[in-house]
């Protein structure tokens, strides 16, 4: 395997670059993009890097530096581009997340080569592949939000778009041939519509560290404190909390409280600092779990079963479609369309056409089988 010798991209950092870049990115037909996150370093991660290939050039946008990056989002919304992504679903949601974006015309290289290989290549398998390069993975692990990148770095983000269009290239013939276009092209029109998640701390997400009776009322009632506590901590360090203290870790002080400093520092999987630095802190939150009265579990919301069982009825049909088809649920139809579905229950073919992701080519592919599931009858096809 060789490594790539690639002129390195232009870092671009002030708000007139991103200006220039965008006037170039305007007359272009399709575009590579990929971004890097600070989620594995930051408490709350955001978008620290922006890729961007064309056919002649790979640009390198910092939006550390950028004070608005609202150009760039003109690009994202323009359905006369193409943009192509590798594994693209958590690019859309941090893009989202960070900046509000709406993201039109998809292609995603996995996706494509999920169709022609029948794997769900990562990218480097692809540059392996197809290329002969081999990426250094050591870079996955790299904190994207320090400054300044060193030069491998940023050669390495390069990397994840410079040969994406060529791919691109490769897997539209091939999708062509086998008339598989217009079916991936509505599965990328679903994951352009995902949303991201509110990521507002949760005082209630403790109940999703353990299983069920896997701690008494007491216990539960001390992680209910560490883990409000844990969070602060997070916070003060911008670190994941995980990082500051993991979940095994957290159930396991609950479980066995730790009552002074010594206990602390021989509680397994407790790091020596968090022990030594908030031991008065960690020892407070213990003492008014032991005090608090038990916590009552979070109600589940009430159920429509009718609604339920009709988005059962058509989610084993997508399994079964997708088994038949040798493909993933979601390039069926999407869990949201179902959703969309099972509520409106539509009766006729412009009714189901009018529901999001119901695209031509699955109404042509699936509209029929649909309405015949939903109504137990032909419908006017």
């Amino acid at each position: 395997m060789t490594q790539p010798t690639l002129h390195p991209a232009p870092l671009l950092t002030t708000d007139d670059e991103l200006r220039a870049l965008v006037d170039v990115l305007a007359s272009e037909q399709v575009i590579a993009l990929d971004t890097e996150s600070n989620s594995l370093h930051a408490y709350q991660g955001r978008v620290c890097l922006v890729q961007i290939s064309t056919r002649s050039q790979d640009y390198i946008v910092d939006p550390v530096a950028i004070k608005q990056m609202e150009p760039l989002g003109q690009i994202l919304a323009d359905e006369r581009i193409e943009k192509v992504f590798h594994a693209c679903e958590y690019d859309i949601l941090c893009l989202k997340r960070d900046y509000g974006f709406e993201i039109n015309n998809l292609f995603d290289t996995l996706y494509a080569a999920r169709v022609i290989d029948g794997k769900m290549w990562g990218l480097g398998d692809l540059l392996q592949t197809h290329y002969g390069i081999k990426p250094d993975k050591r870079h996955q692990l790299d904190d994207w939000g320090k400054r300044p990148l060193p030069p491998d770095s940023l050669l390495y983000a390069q990397m994840d778009t410079h040969y994406l269009l060529p791919l691109y290239d490769h897997y539209t013939a091939q999708l062509a041939a086998r008339d598989a276009l217009e079916e991936l092209r509505a599965l990328f029109h679903d994951i352009s519509r995902i949303d991201p998640k509110d990521q507002a701390f949760d005082p209630e997400g403790y109940w999703k560290l353990v299983k069920p009776d896997e701690l008494d009322k007491r216990a539960l009632a001390v992680l209910a404190e560490l883990y409000a506590l844990r969070d602060q901590i997070a916070q003060e360090l911008d670190t994941p909390p995980y990082k500051a203290i993991d979940n095994r870790t957290l159930v396991r002080m609950a479980a066995q409280p730790p009552r002074n400093r010594r206990d602390l520092q021989a509680m397994r999987g407790l790091r020596a600092e968090m022990a030594r630095h908030y031991a008065d802190d960690i020892l407070d939150a213990v003492e008014r779990g032991l005090s608090a009265p038990p916590p009552r579990p979070p109600r589940p919301p009430r159920v429509d079963r009718t609604l339920t069982d009709r988005y059962t009825l058509l989610h084993n049909w997508r399994k079964e479609r997708a088994i038949a088809r040798g493909l993933e649920s979601n390039m069926v139809v999407s869990k949201h369309t179902l959703w969309q579905i099972a509520e409106r229950v539509p009766t006729t073919m412009e009714e189901l056409a009018q529901i999001d992701g119901m695209t031509p080519w699955r109404m042509a592919t699936y509209g029929c089988e649909i309405l015949r599931l939903l109504h137990r009858k032909s419908p006017p096809c």
